[in-house]
Formats: C-alpha cells, sequence, structure tokens
C-alpha cells in the first residue's frame, strides 16, 4: 500500500504536503518550548537538532547520482532537512543578523530597507552559501531534486520577505519567537504591494512547468520527482494567497502548540507598520 502511494505523483504530492505541514509544526513546537525554557535553550535546540543538518548534508551528497524513485526522496527529505535546520536557528535567534531593534517612526524608506535587512542578514547569507554549495556540487548530477526543492524554498521565501517588507493585507505574528518580536515592525501593511502580482504569476507559471513535466516523462522517478515539486510550489504559491486572503491559516498548527506563558495564545503585542491606504 506505502509502496503503491510512493510511486505515484498524487502519492508524491501528498508526502510534499505532510512534510510541509509537519515540518512546519514541529519547528514551531520546538521553538515554543525553547521560548518556555529560556536562558541557553534556544541554542541547546539548535545544538540537539544538528543531525538533520548533517544528515541532510550527506543525503543530498549521496543522492546526486541516484536517478532511482529512492534517490529522489531522500534528495528531497535531504534539502527539507537542511531547510528545517536553518528555519530552526533563525527562529530561536541563534542566527539572524545584527539588527535585533525595533523599527524607529519616521525613518526614511532607505534607512528602513538597511535596517530590515540587517535583521535577517547572517540568515539570508547563509541560504545563499547552502544555495551556491548545492549548485556547485551539483554539476554533472544526474539528480537534481534536492536542489531544486531547496531553490524553490529559497526563492519562495525570498518572495514573501519581500512582500511583507512591502506591504501585505494580512501579517501573521501569532508564531513570531520571543527572539524576533522586532521583527514585525519591519512589516507594512497594505492592501497590495507592485511585487506581489509578480511572485503569484512567477509561482504560478513554476508550478505549471512542473506539472507539464510530469506529464512528459515516462519514467516513474522523474514524475515523482516533479509532482514533489509542483507541490511544494504550490505550497509556497498557497501561502503566499495567505498574506492577502482572510483564511484563519494560523489553525493548521495553533493546536499542537503549548500557549505562551503569560501571553496567551497571541503572545506578547507586536508594532506593525501600517500603510494609510489599508481599509
Amino acid at each position: 500500500m506505502i509502496a503503491a502511494v510512493l510511486h505515484n505523483p498524487w502519492g508524491a504530492a501528498l508526502v510534499a504536503l505532510f512534510l510541509w505541514w509537519f515540518s512546519t509544526g514541529a519547528i514551531l513546537l520546538v521553538v515554543r518550548r525553547a521560548d518556555q525554557a529560556g536562558g541557553t535553550a534556544r541554542i541547546w535546540a539548535v545544538l540537539m537538532n544538528l543531525p538533520f543538518l548533517i544528515l541532510g548534508a550527506v543525503g543530498f551528497l549521496e543522492s546526486r547520482y541516484d536517478d532511482s524513485l529512492a534517490g529522489v526522496y531522500v534528495a528531497f527529505l535531504s534539502a527539507i532537512a537542511l531547510w528545517g535546520w536553518v528555519e530552526l536557528a533563525f527562529l530561536t535567534g541563534v542566527i539572524t543578523g545584527p539588527n535585533r531593534n525595533r523599527l524607529r517612526e519616521g525613518v526614511p524608506e532607505w534607512e528602513r530597507f538597511i535596517r530590515a535587512w540587517g535583521t535577517i542578514a547572517y540568515h539570508e547569507m547563509l541560504l545563499v552559501f547552502i544555495l551556491v554549495a548545492m549548485i556547485l556540487f551539483s554539476m554533472e548530477a544526474h539528480n537534481l531534486i534536492g536542489l531544486w526543492t531547496f531553490a524553490i524554498l529559497f526563492f519562495a521565501r525570498i518572495s514573501a520577505k519581500l512582500n511583507l517588507y512591502l506591504g501585505v493585507r494580512k501579517i501573521n505574528v501569532e508564531f513570531i519567537p520571543e527572539p524576533l518580536n522586532h521583527l514585525p515592525s519591519h512589516f507594512r501593511t497594505a492592501r497590495m504591494n507592485w511585487l506581489f502580482p509578480v511572485s503569484i504569476t512567477g509561482l504560478s507559471f513554476a508550478a505549471a512547468f512542473w506539472m507539464e513535466r510530469i506529464w512528459h516523462t515516462d519514467a516513474i522517478a522523474q514524475e515523482v520527482g516533479f509532482a514533489l515539486l509542483a507541490a511544494l510550489t504550490l505550497l509556497a504559491l498557497l501561502e503566499h494567497w495567505f498574506m492577502v486572503l482572510p483564511l484563519p491559516d494560523e489553525r493548521l498548527w495553533r493546536w499542537m502548540l503549548p500557549a505562551r506563558h503569560g501571553n496567551g495564545q497571541n503572545g506578547p503585542q507586536i508594532a506593525i507598520m501600517k500603510n494609510e491606504d489599508v481599509r
């Protein structure tokens, strides 16, 4: 039964959906627990999960020349493990950026951009380093699913962060951990920004490309690989729509997380820059 599901593109899409939901929830749970413990718990959370980084790197390297079905899944899971560890390091505040202050009111736009970049600089540079390393190690590789998986996550993240910076209608700050309470002050609420239609269009074309590849290949491993990439891209597209549509996406993970101590579910009050055009 399980083998039949894993050999099917639709089954692969379900695997991607489950991993997206489960890995996000697992990271949020670890971060919330570390917040509650305080002290050095955040650093220990990152260190205790180093095996995911190591296994992700080893799995990626080992699967580069394995274009079998197993190789495709190993590559996909390895990229998710690499990405997940870096995200955990960011959300715990261990690897963020030099600026940990809230944005002052009235700063010019150029200064706002520099300060916003300063809140995530080290984290983004680490992601770029990993992506470049994966590209270099993928030269003449037969299996590029790991590289493409990480690339989708990387560019979708860049797009999401820029949209939050430029302004979107809905910003969910419920899961912002304590070390990053300053981050939303660099966001902006607005009905629309110029980048959002570009992001939606780009992700839609990317998803369509992966789905077109599914129908034009006869190899089961490639079908599954493209299905995994298509599902991941569609999930990134969905996350972008969550920023403008009044959908309670936080309910997907809220039920599995412990409440913040002394602050209820919503945690501390977090200031977000508002655009006068918001209605």
